[in-house]
């Protein structure tokens, strides 16, 4: 009778120290797990910012800008727009107090670069982001992806924080200097933290 209590005891231990052994090495891997979300999280960058309506207009929305990699990626969602082209550029300060944005100041342009369509051979400013069109419905969106900014790295001629969003009543005509002659600003937002 005693051999089978000590085998049952034994067994019982051999179980116990398993477990635990187990529940140990579980542990382990999930610390492993979060180290490497952590891991993540620190070299993805997100900033979403809310675009504010300007000159009696009421284009209001969200852009959020993603970095990952040192690719940058912006998504702007817009509603109150009229139908039609309108552009969307970078400009040069996270100012949009006046009441027509201006004191955003002109577009990104910290190349000395002529404005043109982005990725011209003639040049374009790092803040010539484009043209979208609009709806009936009055909805913008944009999407834009480029290795040609960063978020907060310091670079003068990559980084877009300080920066603002600005979006325009008309089409950028991808030419006249020094802005495209796309005409009021409708929306603005500083890109901050």
């Amino acid at each position: 009778m005693k051999k089978i209590a000590l085998s049952i005891i034994s067994l019982s231990l051999i179980a116990f120290v398993g477990c635990k052994n187990e529940t140990k090495k579980a542990e382990e891997v999930e610390e492993k797990v979060e180290e490497a979300v952590e891991e993540i999280k620190e070299e993805t960058k997100t900033v979403s910012i809310q675009l504010e309506a300007k000159s009696e207009s009421e284009v209001v929305g969200t852009v959020i800008f993603t970095e990952s990699e040192g690719i940058v990626s912006m998504a702007a969602n817009m509603t109150g727009l009229t139908p039609g082209t309108h552009a969307i550029h970078l400009h040069e300060k996270a100012d949009c107090s006046s009441a027509d944005a201006k004191s955003s100041g002109g577009h990104w342009n910290p190349t000395f670069a002529d404005h043109g369509a982005w990725g011209a051979e003639t040049g374009y400013h790092k803040g010539d982001i484009g043209n979208f069109e609009v709806g009936e419905d009055g909805i913008g969106k944009v999407e834009f992806t480029t290795n040609e900014w960063c978020i907060g790295c310091g670079d003068d001629k990559k980084d877009i924080l300080g920066k603002a969003v600005v979006v325009h009543q008309g089409e950028d005509d991808l030419t006249s200097q020094p802005s495209g002659a796309a005409g009021a600003r409708v929306s603005c937002a500083g890109i901050i933290e």
